[in-house]
């Protein structure tokens, strides 16, 4: 499993859900590193196998701040 926490610099949102995600992996039993990139990015997106938790099939673009940030349950959905 291989999963991304992409942000672009400076992203308000960055730091709780880096927390979000690591809560979301231990609640699961996962012991994975999370890949982190900071870049033109939507931000944050999180990434499962190449997949957006919150829009999947969705191509990203453009470093802007979303608004619809994952929470913990669909974090949990997407790793199980």
């Amino acid at each position: 499993m291989r999963i991304e926490l992409l942000t672009s610099p400076d992203c308000p949102h960055a730091a709780s859900t880096r927390q979000l995600l690591l809560d979301a992996l231990a609640a699961a039993g996962i012991d994975v590193p999370v890949i982190e990139r900071v870049g033109a990015y939507p931000s944050p997106t999180v990434l499962i196998d190449g997949v957006d938790v919150m829009r999947p099939g969705e191509i990203l673009e453009g470093d802007s701040c979303r608004l619809d940030s994952p929470t913990r349950q669909r974090l949990l959905s997407a790793l199980t």
